[in-house]
């Protein structure tokens, strides 16, 4: 199925996207090294370069167009990443199709007709994504919305109007996106629904729009069905607040004869019922009691269920299919880790695969159904070979209130000596906080679990309550918790570390993106002995100015952060917020801390991390501040990522004792921004002047 059909844009989706997701007062002794310098087994190991784990992969995001007759993927061209496209029986006669010279394309995919190939792509991170398109015949690239300020959504494609798609615009008003039908190939679009108060819609195969999202007085989610082009007055389904983020309308046969739900209403855990469009009734088709169902494979012509998927501590496919059911698990016979399949032919008899082993780098195959073969497509990063690249343990771990926190641990090279996923002795550690809140850690390669292991740390990533995935009641349980149980999970996480032997008592740092960067920060200010230095990225500091800068388009939905967060426009829901906001507790950080922050964030403005650098500032409290004037919410350009993590590996070095490469002229090629505290990172002064 070519990724821009069966594309539909559910509440749910909108919010999963404004969540908060990407990727200390110091004191006197600040240039303290609290591990000392180490000695464990990890030195014995070769240093992975930055370059190779956060450096332009070779070849990444494989396709196949719809027909079956062209592939294509992003490499780079000049340095920064394009999409390159070649026949599919001729994959050496490739050619580049975009010359992005600055900020890299990040994401690409098929025309339903395989005549092009389109692309979403903003400026500086600003997240106002515009629509572009490529003729793979004459190469000529088209901007198919050309206009300022302006998102674009995909609303629907079709697997019988090949030429056409809806998207989603709000040039005409930035908080609500007018459905249009956009011709791919002419690039003309037509008005089909001018939208006033609505948060999504969802079309059938025939590009008709069948139903709109609109978030109600609760904080839930009424669904309206939409006959020509007119939404009801009054909804056919709704949820309440509580299952507003584990249910969701999932999409329409071909036929539209049957419309799919993910739904936790009267239950726990979201599942799979297939609803019969002309009689309302519903039919389960999957469940789990640990996890929701969370993605499908559907037959590319039909659009029927075929498998599903389960992801508590990994990912796992249940095939409802039989001929899928066996090839899946002959693909998995065939694999040594994690694999799925990134996209199929319109007759389903070629799949691009990739397989990730965790331990070497992630590979993409051509794979032919009818041959049973497996073609090699490419080594994403193919540098990594034979590097010292290590497993990740999937643990539980209980709070303090019972929960069960679903968890990642990431051991140093060489520190586990019998196997038991458990280092000989401590090793220090860095807590790696997912953001969202409302998202989640998961089983897979991950580009910083490998580099702080590979510097001689354990790295734990915790799902906290709030996190999404584990059934309603853990994610309810975050409700209005910032800072309060949802920090305790996190304590209770290291906690948990150390009375395991995995870690001392004054060897762990804090560190995330986004929520996680926001967990740094409460962790520094509200509980400042537990840690001993803290990375935030992109960290709101104060909820209260948070919520009043959100992004215009986020605004059909905000009833969910007041009522997960609190609402600020109540007594008692500005005192909650103001109490959870790390800014207000910053005289307390005592520990080494360091900020990053993108420039173009619209989702955490660079004014959270100005104010909280600023009242340490005038607390008198050393902090090291970085600012990346060409980025939004985290950071996109290769070379600002080398560089950030090189500051980030020298800062924990010098913290917590690991090794670290040194930063040489890394700066050189980013467009880092010391703001703050050059002095507080080994060798940071050093690389500015070079």
């Amino acid at each position: 199925m070519s990724p821009i059909t069966k594309t539909t844009r559910a509440l749910v989706a909108s919010v999963a996207a404004l969540a908060l997701t990407a990727p200390a007062t110091l004191s006197a002794d600040h240039h303290a090294n609290n591990g000392t310098h180490m000695t464990n087994p990890a030195q014995a190991h070769d240093l992975i370069p930055r370059d190779a784990l956060f450096g332009n992969p070779t070849r990444a995001q494989g396709r196949i167009s719809p027909d079956g007759k062209w592939l294509s993927w992003l490499a780079p061209s000049n340095g920064v990443l394009n999409i390159w496209v070649a026949p599919a029986d001729s994959p050496d006669d490739a050619k580049v199709m975009t010359d992005a010279a600055d900020r890299p394309i990040r994401q690409h995919f098929w025309a339903p007709d395989s005549k092009s190939v389109g692309y979403i792509q903003d400026k500086g991170g600003d997240e106002n994504f515009l629509l572009y398109k490529i003729d793979v015949a004459s190469g000529v690239e088209t901007t198919l919305t050309p206009y300022e300020n302006t998102r674009v959504q995909i609303i629907g494609g079709s697997e019988t109007i090949k030429d056409k798609i809806l998207i989603g615009l709000n040039n005409r008003n930035p908080q609500f996106h007018d459905v249009y039908l956009l011709n791919l190939n002419t690039g003309e679009s037509e008005l089909v629904l001018e939208n006033n108060g609505y948060a999504g819609f969802m079309a059938d195969d025939t590009l008709t729009v069948r139903m709109a999202m609109r978030q109600n007085e609760a904080g839930g989610t009424d669904y309206f069905e939409v006959s020509d082009n007119e939404v009801a007055d009054e909804p056919f389904e709704a949820t309440a607040m509580e299952d507003s983020l584990t249910t969701n309308p999932a999409g329409y046969t071909t036929d539209g004869s049957i419309l799919y739900w993910i739904d936790s209403r009267g239950r726990n855990t979201a599942a799979l019922y297939a609803q019969d469009t002309a009689t309302g009734e519903k039919t389960l088709i999957a469940e789990d009691d640990k996890a929701d169902i969370g993605g499908t494979i559907r037959d590319p012509k039909s659009g029927v269920v075929e498998a599903y998927s389960v992801n508590y501590l990994k990912n796992e496919w249940v095939a409802t299919d039989p001929a899928l059911r066996e090839t899946l698990d002959w693909l998995g016979s065939q694999f040594e880790g994690e694999f799925g399949i990134s996209a199929r032919t319109d007759d389903d008899m070629t799949w691009i695969v990739w397989n990730e082993p965790l331990t070497s780098p992630t590979k993409t195959y051509i794979y032919d159904r009818e041959a049973g073969t497996l073609t090699p497509f490419y080594t994403s990063r193919p540098e990594l070979e034979g590097a010292p690249l290590q497993p990740m343990h999937p643990v539980e771990i209980t709070s303090r209130d019972g929960l069960t926190l679903p968890s990642y641990l990431t051991l140093p090279p060489g520190t586990d000596t019998d196997g038991n996923g458990r280092p000989a002795k401590p090793v220090p550690m860095v807590l790696l906080v997912h953001g969202g809140p409302w998202a989640r850690d998961g089983y897979g390669f991950n580009s910083i679990h490998q580099m702080l292991a590979n510097r001689g740390y354990a790295v734990l990533s915790t799902n906290f309550r709030g996190s999404t995935g584990f059934g309603k009641d853990f994610l309810n349980a975050g409700n209005k918790q910032w800072g309060l149980k949802m920090h305790d999970d996190l304590i209770d996480a290291t906690d948990w570390a150390i009375s395991e032997g995995i870690t001392g008592a004054d060897q762990v740092a804090i560190m995330g993106g986004s929520y996680g960067g926001y967990a740094t920060l409460a962790g520094l200010a509200f509980t400042p002995e537990k840690f001993a230095c803290g990375v935030d990225i992109v960290g709101p500091s104060n909820l209260e100015t948070l919520l009043s800068t959100i992004p215009p388009y986020w605004a059909p939905v905000v009833k969910i952060f007041h009522e997960r967060m609190g609402d600020p426009n109540t007594e008692e829901g500005l005192a909650l917020l103001k109490a959870a906001s790390p800014l207000y507790k910053a005289d307390q950080i005592t520990k080494p801390l360091l900020i990053a922050q993108g420039a173009n964030d619209p989702r955490v403005k660079q004014a959270e991390s100005d104010q909280i650098v600023d009242a340490m500032k005038s607390a008198g409290i050393p902090v090291t501040y970085v600012l990346y004037p060409d980025e939004g919410h985290g950071f996109a350009k290769p070379a600002n990522n080398i560089a950030f993590f090189g500051i980030a590996e020298n800062f924990l070095s010098e913290c917590l004792g690991g090794r670290a490469e040194p930063l040489g002229e890394v700066l050189e090629p980013s467009t880092t921004q010391i703001v703050e505290g050059a002095e507080h990172v080994k060798g940071l002064e050093e690389a500015i002047g070079s």
